[in-house]
Order: C-alpha cells, then sequence, then structure tokens
C-alpha cells in the first residue's frame, strides 16, 4: 500500500477513534495529552540558573557553576520532574512506552521557540549493550519529534558512547562525574559549530557535561542541552 494512503487511513481512524490521553484517559490533543493534563504538567519556575536551569533564586546564576563551570553552555529545559512527567519519563524509558515521547517532545519543541537554531542536533547517546537491551534510545525518540515540529534533522553518527558505565541513578551525586568520564567518543569535525543535545532528563548535569567536553574537543563552539525535564 503506498504511504500517502497509508497515511490517510491513520488520519481517517483518529477521527473515529481519537487517541486517549496518556495521563487521564481522556480525547488527547496533538501533544498526546487533553487539555487538562497539558496545563497541569509541572512547568519550570522562571527564578533559575542561566546555565544549568537549576532553581535559583533571582535567575542568577548557581553557586555550583560558579565553582565548577560546566563543559556546556547553557540547558534549555521544559518541565520540571515531578508528577506526573516522572511517570510519563518512566514509562518512556523502562516500559518501552514510545508514545510517551509525544508530551515530552511537545513541551520541549514550545520552551524552545525563542531558541536560534544550532547547527547540529543530536540525542545523548546510549552504550551499544543498553540500547540492545531497551531497543531504542528514549532520547532519541524525543529528538526525532522534536526536529520535525522545526523541519530540521537530527545527527545520530556524531558521536559514540564507548563506555557503559553504571546507570546515573544509581549512584549518589558525588560519582556521577566519574562514572561517564571517557564515556563518549566523537570522531566528527564539528570546528565551529553551535550544537543542541537533546535528552529526557538533566539531574547533576554530569552526562551531559562529559558529552560537551569531547564535542568542544573536536571543535564545537557552543553545546546546548535541549532537555526534557530538569529535577528540583
Amino acid at each position: 500500500m503506498p504511504a500517502g494512503l497509508i497515511d490517510s487511513c491513520f488520519a481517517a481512524l483518529r477521527r473515529v477513534m481519537p487517541p486517549a490521553c496518556l495521563l487521564c484517559g481522556d480525547r488527547a490533543r496533538e501533544s498526546g495529552l487533553c487539555a487538562g493534563c497539558e496545563r497541569a504538567v509541572p512547568r519550570l519556575d522562571s527564578a533559575r540558573c542561566p546555565i544549568c536551569a537549576a532553581p535559583a533564586p533571582a535567575g542568577q546564576v548557581c553557586g555550583r557553576c560558579l565553582k565548577s563551570p560546566p563543559r556546556f553552555d547553557r540547558v534549555v529545559a521544559a518541565l520540571a520532574y515531578a508528577h506526573p512527567v516522572d511517570s510519563l519519563v518512566q514509562a518512556l524509558k523502562y516500559d518501552g512506552s514510545l508514545a510517551s515521547a509525544r508530551p515530552l517532545a511537545w513541551a520541549l519543541a514550545y520552551a524552545l521557540e525563542p531558541e536560534p537554531y544550532p547547527d547540529l542536533v543530536l540525542a545523548m547517546p546510549l552504550a551499544p549493550s543498553r540500547l540492545a537491551a531497551r531497543g531504542f534510545n528514549q532520547a532519541a525518540e524525543i529528538a526525532r519529534l522534536v526536529c520535525r515540529e522545526f523541519g530540521i534533522a537530527a545527527a545520530n553518527d556524531v558521536v559514540q558512547r564507548v563506555r557503559p558505565g553504571v546507570p546515573q541513578a544509581s549512584l549518589p551525586w558525588k560519582e556521577r562525574a566519574r562514572n561517564v568520564r571517557g564515556a563518549f567518543l566523537c570522531s566528527s569535525d564539528l570546528a565551529r559549530r553551535r550544537v543542541a543535545v537533546v535528552d529526557d532528563v538533566l539531574t547533576t548535569g554530569a552526562t551531559l557535561d562529559a558529552l560537551a567536553a569531547e564535542l568542544k574537543r573536536c571543535g564545537a563552539i557552543e553545546v546546548v542541552g535541549w532537555i526534557a525535564a530538569r529535577t528540583l
């Protein structure tokens, strides 16, 4: 069956059987959520660090970024990692609910509207062993939807994760930087390029920091995190 006919069939099916909201089961909108759940998802307060997007009184640079400036330049984060956003992230990452990427990407695309376009967009890479076990990269799913919204393409072959390490969520904060040190390898020339890195959640920023170091080693002049949810 031609691709155009398949799309038409799916469009007709959606009109007859509209998709259900991922959170409450009511009629969903393009975001994958209903109007009420769209309004209810927790967004970040405007008073946050302009570098790492952590909550900060008056929106000044936080003490952590002053003491140890990260290798990434700044973070654009859409949502607070709190209920029910945490449920969407966990459903995507651990239950294979690819539909849960849609509301995360929708919120991120909305937060990115005033941002300038980068030269390159890439998803936070997974180690091959973890990618094989999971079957997909949750960051790549979010990146694909965000890039489709802006009519750009994500690059999937610029950088690889060459050392798996222990899952960051299982480690104390102080051990996370050590866990991802030397974890990434970039073999591309990124001279004078501005790079955006898409990920689902940012906590300490250690993984983004390690990747930014490698991207800048290859010539990138700016690395910005495009993050669906930021822990508080």
